[in-house]
């Protein structure tokens, strides 16, 4: 698989990485499998998807815990990105940016994932009650202790920090601005797909004008953009689609076209070229420092995700995925 790099260290993935959330979080708790979950981790490896994004939140902690298994006998094959900031409560997730923490927080991690080093240590979110430098700094003392390799910074979702009238991550980049000054940024973690393509505005420029990489969140839409989704089929309730705005049975049936959209660009390139692989090519060729992290716990997925790595869109491609309706629903 084609390699990319991230940040100004020069770090190289794989142009597909795997999103390990869902092996222990979020999405349908009943088929979380942990066998199942690993095999699907070791499919990656084997296909060059080095990039494994986990959380210690993910679970919590239960999601570093698989990956430490893998990871003992598979750690040179692997770019490892975890991330801090985020405690994980009864009902609810609140954000620690406190020093102390993160340190304590960063070796925890490192004993789950049975290794001596981080590749990239991301801030999940920004502690609201420490001033995002401190947290920052801390983090870069973790470089220079060795523990870790490169820092990155996740997003804010679309109502955190966001003012009236504001763009949808005026609030980032203005962290970023804060962060960059006290220690490099390598990475900026945000969505990042044909439906939700608000990143291209402002915050995938700044990342390229700095040549810092891009890891797009949910490329696939959460799932939406594979088609491999029935409108009013429901989810699990602990499923964050049972939830969402944009998964209602009408809203799924209202964007029912972008996906036929990805079906049509799909055929053109033959019979085993599927509309999630479309996508992803899509988010893929948004940039050289984008590499999109679907995320997967099953086997299957990780193979047609990794697929679209060798998929070239053309310029007609382009043309039909950017003039698809946009996307009906809040995605609040």
């Amino acid at each position: 698989m084609e390699r990319r790099t991230i940040g100004a260290g020069a770090l190289a993935v794989g142009t597909v990485g795997l999103g390990c959330m869902p092996m222990s979080w979020a999405y349908n708790g009943s088929r979380q499998r942990g066998d199942e979950s690993a095999r699907a981790v070791h499919r990656a490896l084997d296909l060059g998807v080095t990039l494994l994004d986990t959380a210690d939140m993910y679970g919590p902690f239960t999601n570093e815990l698989l990956l430490g298994r893998i990871l003992r006998q598979r750690r040179a094959e692997a770019f490892v990105s975890t991330k801090v900031g985020l405690l994980v409560g009864d009902q609810h997730i609140v954000a620690n940016g406190r020093p102390g923490y993160v340190r304590r927080a960063c070796d925890a991690s490192l004993r789950r994932l049975q290794t001596d080093v981080i590749d990239l240590y991301q801030l999940h979110r920004a502690d609201p009650e420490i001033p995002v430098e401190e947290t920052w700094g801390a983090m870069a003392e973790l470089v220079r202790a060795g523990k870790v390799r490169a820092l990155g910074l996740c997003a804010l979702g679309a109502r955190g920090g966001r003012r009236s009238g504001a763009r949808l991550h005026d609030a980032t980049l203005r962290q970023l601005q804060r962060v960059q000054q006290v220690f490099p940024v390598s990475a900026v973690q945000a969505e990042l797909s044909v439906w939700s393509p608000e990143a291209l505005e402002a915050l995938l420029p700044w990342c390229e004008a700095r040549g810092v990489g891009f890891l797009a969140a949910m490329p696939l839409g959460n799932g939406f953009l594979t088609g491999t989704l029935t409108p009013g089929e429901g989810f699990e309730p602990d499923d964050v689609r049972a939830r969402h705005p944009r998964f209602t049975a009408e809203m799924m049936a209202a964007n029912q076209p972008i996906v036929a959209g990805l079906r049509r660009v799909a055929r053109r390139h033959g019979p085993e070229v599927t509309a999630a692989q479309v996508a992803l090519a899509w988010v893929r060729d948004r940039g050289r420092h984008v590499i999109p992290v679907p995320g997967t716990k099953q086997c299957r997925w990780v193979t047609e995700n990794a697929g679209s790595a060798g998929l070239r869109l053309t310029a007609e491609d382009v043309a039909e995925l950017g003039s698809l309706p946009a996307a009906q629903g809040s995605w609040d």
